[in-house]
């Protein structure tokens, strides 16, 4: 046999080997598979990475391209608000389910175009991993939405970026509403409308947040200043987080805000260069943060809030008859304060899959290792 003849099994042999999950999800998300051992894909347009993410194959789909749905479904021209004034480094908003007139009667109203392409994100069904190649896996213009019984997902090393960021309600990049089994891991989020994440009113039931970027930076925000507020929104009904290794930079507020029956386990974190608050609990939220680094963040607590949290400035034994460990202490620098000293919810952790701790000293390392293209 000519040597030749050993390149089309030896290319598809590669493929298989590249196309692979790098590690696994850790804490509530642990087990969680994505498409498996399906043959991986490789969309080569937008229709057909549309088409993979929504069919009812389990699906491995590899992206090696920046994949931009802008202009892609037109663009629209409505009347909107400007609830925090028209300066050019505001926000204005779109006037989505009569938010303007009903939340917003006496803001200057402005005319917006918008891409259409960002509002909805693109559907994603059970059983996929939505895997980056490298630095190559970017989406522009248009988030990815599960909802509706989505489970068993893996979305790891992806870039996702403008989606009307001048505009609120112009399109959240990750959004997930009745799912299971949803692990996020090494992705970047940018130049987002409103939420980098968020889940809705519905159960998410266990989800695992890890080893991403949540970039706030933006030249338009509704703080006016530079910083995003829109940033993670944790509001379901029973849902279990693990938020683990990620950056969480640039924020203005709601990183996150937590409610709905949450138990969140914010672990390893680091959350940097922040003006106005990070976390904002409201009934319902059960937070637990440890080993964490809040580095020149303003207020890493809104006050005012009616949620539980525990977050320790010292190892606290509280966690040893959940964890078998102590909780780890949380650092700060050039930050307000993060006090919370209620266990009482801690019992809720009791049988379920809980991620690893260290140091707040080694969540340091979070700088360079979260995000997309750090492999």
């Amino acid at each position: 046999m000519r040597p030749s003849a050993l390149w089309p099994s030896a290319l598809v042999a590669l493929a298989h080997t590249a196309a692979a999950v790098t590690g696994a999800a850790e804490g509530f998300a642990k087990g969680v598979t994505g498409g498996g051992n399906a043959s991986p894909v490789y969309p080569q347009t937008t229709a057909e990475l549309v088409s993979y993410l929504g069919d009812s194959q389990p699906r491995v789909i590899m992206l090696d391209r920046t994949f931009d749905f802008t202009g892609t479904e037109g663009t629209a021209t409505e009347t909107g608000c400007a609830p925090w004034g028209t300066g050019s480094g505001c926000q204005t908003a779109l006037n989505k389910n009569d938010w303007c007139t009903k939340e917003q009667p006496n803001a200057p109203s402005v005319t917006i175009t918008y891409d259409k392409a960002g509002i909805l994100g693109i559907t994603v069904k059970s059983n996929k991993s939505l895997i980056g190649v490298g630095n190559k896996g970017v989406i522009k213009g248009k988030g990815i939405r599960m909802v509706s019984g989505t489970n068993n997902v893996i979305i790891q090393n992806i870039h996702i970026t403008n989606l009307n960021p001048q505009y609120v309600w112009g399109g959240d990049a990750i959004t997930l509403d009745n799912t299971d089994m949803i692990w996020i891991d090494h992705v970047t989020t940018s130049l987002v409308s409103r939420q980098h994440v968020v889940l809705g009113n519905n159960p998410s039931g266990r989800v695992t947040i890890s080893n991403s970027k949540f970039d706030g930076k933006t030249s338009w925000s509704a703080t006016c200043n530079g910083y995003h507020y829109w940033g993670l929104y944790f509001t379901g009904s029973n849902d279990m987080i693990t938020l683990k290794n990620n950056l969480i930079t640039h924020m203005s507020g709601r990183s996150p805000k937590v409610a709905g029956n949450t138990l969140l386990h914010a672990v390893n974190n680091y959350w940097y260069d922040s003006e106005g608050h990070a976390f904002e609990l409201e009934s319902g939220a059960k937070v637990l943060v440890e080993g964490s680094v809040f580095q020149n963040v303003e207020t890493p607590l809104q006050s005012g809030g009616s949620g539980q949290l525990f977050a320790s400035t010292s190892a606290a034994s509280a966690c040893s008859q959940y964890f078998g460990r102590a909780c780890e202490a949380n650092g700060f620098g050039s930050s307000g304060t993060l006090a919370g000293s209620d266990t009482s919810f801690l019992q809720y952790f009791a049988g379920k899959n809980i991620a690893s701790a260290t140091d707040y000293n080694t969540a340091k390392n979070v700088f360079n290792t979260a995000g997309f293209g750090t492999f």
